[in-house]
């Protein structure tokens, strides 16, 4: 009975685990950039597996009912999010497997952090930076990029002109052949570790397109993700049912059979 009710617990868990990242999917819809999750889980491996320690005895009926589930590690969705129109000439949007280069101010020092959210502007010594954060946006030798005054437009390789027709500078976009070396780091951010820049590429050059103009609207779908909480829900609801089945089976055991012996 106390293994069904364990059992039964570690269900309830992963679907609350489910739940909340599911409810972040679904308060980031409006976020420019976003990138979904996914809650992944596992099968638990009996005591014994688990522990490394095949030589204790055990009881063959249980190890055939498993061990529950666990949480695994989030999977994020890279697809590509919806373009919307800004008309706002320093709003970017990417078409693509590739991100956009911030410079990200840390206790460590400077780290270059990826993004989707290009939302950019022109700050007062004339870079080029996020406008949500503040920080400079590089160019693909991830340097700060320097606007000139005035309007510029920028082409779907990233040069950016003047009103002269001038190429002044180029937006940098990384390519990362493992996406899902990235961690998000909040406010729409991306770190990788050392060894995912080593197999970074220029999108730009490899088939990615800047859009100016436009946004990369959130990539998380509402309905599907409306329809996963209410799953989860179910699945927290019924896995507390069997855990108060379990208890009563337990309180009858307890206080009956214990009785008549």
């Amino acid at each position: 009975m106390q293994h069904g009710m364990r059992i039964a617990a570690s269900g309830a868990m992963v679907a609350l685990h489910h739940t909340d990242v599911m409810a972040n999917n679904l308060a980031n819809v409006d976020t420019v950039g976003f990138k979904p999750d996914n809650a992944m889980a596992r099968s638990r491996a009996v005591v014994r597996i688990e522990d490394d320690l095949p030589f204790l005895p055990s009881d063959s009926l249980l190890e055939r009912l498993g061990a529950g589930v666990l949480a695994g590690p989030r999977r994020t969705s890279f697809r590509q999010g919806p373009m919307q129109t800004t008309d706002n000439p320093l709003d970017l949007a990417i078409e693509g497997k590739a991100f956009f280069m911030v410079r990200l101010e840390t206790d460590q020092g400077a780290q270059t952090a990826l993004t989707r959210d290009g939302r950019f502007t022109r700050d007062a010594m004339g870079r080029l930076v996020q406008s949500a954060t503040g920080m400079p946006v590089l160019g693909p030798g991830q340097q700060p990029i320097f606007l000139p005054e005035g309007p510029v437009t920028i082409d779907p390789h990233g040069r950016i002109s003047d009103t002269q027709g001038n190429t002044v500078a180029t937006i940098g976009a990384l390519h990362v052949e493992d996406p899902h070396a990235l961690h998000k780091q909040g406010e729409g951010l991306f770190l990788a570790p050392a060894q995912a820049f080593q197999g970074a590429t220029d999108a730009l050059a490899s088939g990615a397109r800047i859009h100016q103009g436009m946004l990369e609207g959130s990539g998380v779908d509402p309905i599907r993700a409306m329809m996963e909480i209410t799953d989860a829900g179910r699945a927290v609801s019924g896995n507390s049912r069997m855990i108060g089945y379990h208890d009563q089976l337990l309180d009858q055991a307890i206080n009956t059979f214990a009785r008549v012996a």
